[in-house]
């Protein structure tokens, strides 16, 4: 009987009752692997000793858990890291503010959420870093682990503190948290390195991380000078399983990755350069991923994932399977397709769904007018704009998400004015087909120059300029049936002020955070004034980080090789000036050096786009 309400004495059982959503902390889902001491999930490990076989290691996700447990790669990482012999994988979010001062109150440790293990007792804790403003959760979670937050300040007793994700290929301003970096995909780099640091539990802390640094994709701080990224020419295997979240996220679907790279050559996309080449999975192995995973957990809807989704080249064969199949239409089976390009063939592939759910359709024009969407190499014209539009509205769609970025390189007043041209011209075409409810929906965020990008070297618009156009925009719309948001112009200007950073903004992340910064990405708990104060105490002018940058500059984030070559990001950059487009990788090779490295468009290479 005591064994059966032993739970009841979990202190962190009274922190539940306290916080405003229990559910982010309390685990409990259904897939989860719970491995704890005898098969007992509530009782942790005592110790983190050598002669353990088993390599304790913690995927940590620096926000809130409707935010993390929507992430697919944060999945898959603990999935695969679980079926690696010898290694148990758990997880952990950051907890919101009102959980960080019950856990500082009761003087409890943060915890992970399956095995409800301290973090200062895992091998390894390994972060995502996804996105600038989270930074300063990352200090959050350490400290609530009583883990020191420099490396300089742990010892042999402390677990590794690992960075990964694309904030992982900039990571100056985060160096001195960190004790390494995997650059490239996790499933090629997490092996080796798991069985290093299992092998190396006695040895000193220095020798182990010595000992990773000759890893390849793994960089150690004050040790390698240079690192090339690390990533499999094949697809990893699509999941077995999920885990079914156990309070509502933002995302509450099955997925399954379509392809990784994209060969559009955005040239404000980061993305679209670190992922390259691309490689694709098999239609096969999307579909049978896709039905054994709503089978195995129950999800009513599947999310085809990638940065172009419809570029798959099975992507109809997808479709018309999934469609076909008569028990997910009888269970009301919904398919979601990521922001569609804006051409016929994208929307006639989200009109084809017949049998499925069907919602609003998002678009991405990303620019107002032809030449500007030319200078970012967004590659849609103003008739693939209207073709779009009629034909979406001809099917039977009411709503329409548009997103759109202001303060690109040699941005008008007319091409912020084409934003709402755009908007008004869908609602003329959908009265034309007597759609008297249509609905446009627009979203126009700042644009933050990216490092490993053709636009690195551009200025960021200033808080006051983003603001400007932002009422400039929305004062040009008359119209009841377009609704206008725009971001944050001072949250825009931290991400930027991070996205270019170097290690001289360590301290001011650490000043701001000890002042009491959390969750940067969320307005409710945004202030600039302690990023200013900061600032001002680390001595740093967080313009400078946003301001045009010299062509010949050496950036902190040049030693990371990612394959394509400084010399191409320049070519780009002179195209965007010129407002040139750069084709499609799939019709014609751009150079951009990573001919011969893997990638699988190699009949196109040694014919580049002029």
């Amino acid at each position: 009987m005591d064994q059966i309400y032993q739970e009841f004495d979990d202190p962190y059982w009274s922190l539940l009752a306290q916080a405003k959503r229990p559910s982010r902390y309390c685990g409990c889902e259904w897939g989860a692997n719970l491995k704890g001491n005898s098969g007992n999930p509530r009782k942790p490990l005592s110790a983190r000793a050598s002669s353990r076989s088993t390599l304790l290691f913690c995927l940590a996700f620096p926000d809130v858990y409707e935010i993390g447990m929507s992430y697919y790669g944060f999945q898959i990482l603990e999935n695969f890291l679980n079926r690696l012999p010898s290694v148990q994988a758990d997880r952990v979010y950051c907890p919101w503010t009102d959980m960080e001062a019950l856990l500082r109150k009761s003087s409890l440790p943060l915890v992970s959420i399956e095995n409800k293990i301290p973090l200062y007792l895992f091998d390894i804790v390994g972060f995502t870093l996804q996105h600038e403003l989270s930074y300063t959760n990352i200090l959050t979670m350490l400290d609530l682990s009583g883990i020191p937050l420099r490396a300089t300040g742990r010892s042999s007793k402390h677990p590794l503190i690992i960075g990964g994700g694309c904030g992982a290929l900039v990571p100056g301003a985060i160096l001195p948290f960190f004790d390494m970096f995997c650059i490239g995909d996790g499933e090629e780099v997490l092996p080796e390195l798991c069985s290093c640091i299992n092998d190396t539990k006695s040895d000193s802390r220095d020798k182990r991380l010595s000992a990773c640094s000759k890893i390849p994709g793994v960089y150690v701080p004050g040790i390698q000078n240079k690192v090339k990224r690390v990533y499999s020419i094949n697809m990893p295997p699509v999941p077995e399983s999920l885990i079914v979240p156990s309070a509502p996220v933002v995302h509450d679907r099955a997925a399954v990755e379509l392809f990784r790279g994209c060969t559009r050559g955005c040239r404000f996309c980061q993305a679209g350069i670190v992922t390259r080449p691309v490689r694709e999975r098999s239609v096969t192995e999307v579909v049978n991923g896709i039905t054994n995973l709503v089978t195995k957990t129950g999800w009513e809807e599947a999310g085809l994932l990638s940065l172009a989704s419809c570029d798959f080249t099975g992507i109809e064969h997808v479709l018309r399977s999934l469609s076909g199949n008569t028990e997910f239409g009888r269970r009301g089976f919904k398919v979601s397709l990521p922001s569609l390009r804006m051409d016929a063939f994208s929307v006639e592939l989200a009109a084809g769904m017949e049998h499925v759910k069907r919602g609003s359709l998002t678009f991405a024009p990303e620019a107002g007018t032809q030449r500007l969407r030319n200078v970012i190499n967004k590659g849609i014209k103003d008739e693939d704009i209207d073709l779009s539009l009629e034909f979406a509205f001809s099917k039977g769609w009411n709503r329409i998400k548009l997103y759109f970025m202001m303060g690109l390189p040699t941005e008008t007043e007319e091409d912020l004015g084409g934003i709402i041209e755009i908007a008004a011209r869908a609602i003329r075409i959908a009265r034309s087909y007597k759609n008297k409810r249509a609905e446009i929906s627009i979203s126009v965020a700042g644009f933050v120059p990216k490092a490993h990008t053709p636009f690195q070297w551009e200025r960021q618009n200033s808080i006051s300029e983003l603001k400007e156009k932002g009422r400039m925009i929305k004062g040009k719309n008359k119209n009841r049936s377009i609704t206008l948001n725009y971001h944050s112009p001072e949250q825009t200007f931290l991400e930027g002020v991070y996205a270019r950073g170097d290690i001289k903004l360590a301290d001011a992340l650490e000043f701001a955070w000890r002042d009491g910064a959390r969750f940067d990405n969320w307005t409710e708990t945004f202030d600039l004034a302690r990023w200013n104060r900061a600032f001002e105490k680390a001595q740093v002018d967080p313009d400078s980080y946003t301001g045009e940058r010299d062509l010949a500059e050496v950036f902190s984030w040049d030693f990371i090789d990612l394959g394509v070559t400084k010399e191409f990001l320049l070519r780009e950059r002179d195209r965007a000036l010129s407002e040139e487009i750069t084709h499609d990788c799939r019709s014609a090779c751009s150079g951009c050096g990573m001919q011969g490295l893997g990638c699988s468009l190699s009949r196109n290479c040694g014919k580049p786009d002029k």
